[in-house]
């Protein structure tokens, strides 16, 4: 029997998510809101970290070296802006927190990969994120599209002032 806490939150629980583990290099398309806009941006980097895994605050820390300064990122796994993880490399690890790897850099900070199946690990699919992403996708050809007419429509009202202006010299 469930208590009402955990039914709320199993509303919240995301129905399938990918099963990450440490040491794993990841790829996670979070929807970012700008303004108005929104878009689709990919942070790529490997997991150092895996908390709370059963919960629907379940978090993995993402890091990576972005010209060269590391940078962390923690995600939400059951967060609706988390749309998608895609796991790229496994690698063999003894730990769940690799704070270790925040000193290795270069050649130091390469972890031994573990074969993998890369389609059944990411065949994790959420139709309510692929429905947002494909809405997304709409939204912004349909933005494009309007730009593009409202550009014809200028254009052919110029157009149309250098006829007139070229009938009226005749």
């Amino acid at each position: 029997m469930q208590s009402v806490i955990q039914k709320i939150e199993a509303k919240f629980k995301k129905s399938a998510v990918v099963d990450v583990k440490s040491g794993d290099t990841v790829a996670v398309h979070q929807k970012i809101r700008e303004g108005n806009k929104e878009r689709v941006q990919i942070f790529q980097g490997m997991v150092i970290r895996c908390d709370r895994k059963g919960s629907h605050t379940s978090r993995i820390t993402v890091r990576r070296i972005s010209s060269g300064i590391g940078v962390e990122k923690s995600f939400l796994l059951h967060s609706p802006l988390v749309l998608k993880l895609e796991v790229t490399k496994r690698s063999k690890v003894r730990r769940n927190y690799l704070s270790y790897m925040r000193q290795r850099t270069g050649k130091a900070a390469r972890l031994s990969g573990v074969e993998f199946d890369r389609q059944a690990v990411n065949a994790v699919r959420d139709t309510a994120a692929e429905a947002e992403e494909a809405k997304l996708a709409e939204e912004k050809a349909a933005a494009a599209e309007a730009e593009a007419a409202k550009k014809a429509a200028t254009e052919a009202k110029r157009e149309a002032k250098v006829q007139a202006a070229l009938d009226a010299r005749k």
